[in-house]
């Protein structure tokens, strides 16, 4: 793709842009780098980037020493880019007002006298890659060749970003909450460990809180399980105002969830008072038990979801027994 007859500086920024398209993982990253390589590549005085979207051709980005047309959108069949596309092949033009495929007064306001433009990928292109010049200029094979090196580069790149972003999705999906959108039992286990850890590097205190609703069978039996889910949203936007203040905060599943805080500004009773006083505004009753430990703790973040978790529990049992004391009593009378 690269050999036979190409200048060497050509080359060596070529393979300098192969190996950081294979390093981006976003289509910004990508269009960041080629239109930088494309114009160094040539000596060219302009470089733009170019998507295929719904007909169009989208001018995504641009590195030139004049403005081009950096976010602009044209008809794939009245500019170059849309013909080297169409065609699955280069277009070079020395005088670009003696071809017939230039839209002319598209150009005139700009500096070009001299283009070459190469399509991204040659089976059903995704886009383009132009290369313009302030004086006429004949693009040689050389540098076409280059330019559509960097062109299938970017190809490959295009599809790797694609690629990392659905299994980047997958990841969350496996991990969040479908109900919420908060983590979920596995996500928070995945995350919680590291998050302990690197409060202990850093010499911080942590806060594990554990709430458990009450009353959700109530509503699920009484209005429907849409009521139960609007309940169980009802905490969870609770606690996500709490994941925004850098607490780790899931749905263990039902109507359980756990919130981890490194280095809180209120200690472990004010964090449970805020919660439930928050909750009590969204007409949401729970149960909550938490866990102050300091960096020299050695209890892992399982361990203290556990406590937390039983201390919610006799928290839940002595209310539960406070009730039916006082139940009994009010009979008694």
């Amino acid at each position: 793709m690269i050999s036979g007859n190409l200048p060497l500086h050509g080359v060596d920024r070529l393979l300098v842009a192969v190996q950081e398209l294979s390093m981006a993982r976003t289509l910004e990253q990508v269009v960041e780098i080629v239109r930088h390589a494309a114009r160094d590549l040539c000596g060219a005085d302009g470089a733009t980037f170019i998507l295929r979207e719904d007909g169009a051709c989208y001018y995504v980005d641009e590195d030139a020493i004049a403005p081009l047309w950096s976010g602009m959108r044209f008809p794939l069949e009245t500019c170059i880019s849309g013909w080297a596309m169409l065609h699955r092949q280069p277009a070079t033009i020395r005088d670009i007002y003696a071809d017939p495929r230039i839209p002319h007064d598209a150009y005139r306001p700009t500096f070009v006298k001299s283009l070459a433009m190469v399509p991204i990928r040659s089976v059903d292109p995704i886009g383009a890659i132009g290369n313009y010049w302030a004086d006429q200029h004949e693009p040689t094979d050389a540098e076409v060749r280059l330019l559509q090196a960097l062109a299938d580069s970017a190809s490959v790149a295009m599809e790797n970003v694609a690629i990392f972003a659905e299994l980047t999705a997958a990841k969350v999906r496996a991990t969040t909450d479908e109900l919420t959108g908060l983590l979920n039992r596995r996500g928070f286990a995945l995350s919680a460990q590291a998050t302990i850890d690197a409060a202990r590097s850093a010499n911080l205190d942590a806060v594990m809180t554990y709430v458990d609703l009450n009353g959700l069978k109530t509503v699920n039996d009484r209005d429907g399980h849409e009521a139960g889910d609007a309940y169980i949203r009802a905490a969870a936007d609770v606690l996500a105002g709490l994941s925004r203040e850098g607490h780790l905060v899931a749905r263990m599943g039902g109507d359980e969830f756990c919130a981890l805080a490194i280095d809180p500004p209120i200690p472990g009773e004010a964090i449970k008072k805020r919660i439930l006083e928050e909750l009590t505004l969204r007409g949401v009753s729970a149960a909550i038990g938490y866990v102050e430990v300091g960096p020299h703790s050695q209890l892992s973040a399982a361990q203290l979801v556990n406590l937390a978790d039983e201390r919610m529990y006799a928290e839940k049992v002595a209310a539960a027994t406070h009730a039916a004391e006082g139940d009994l009593s009010a009979r008694g009378r």
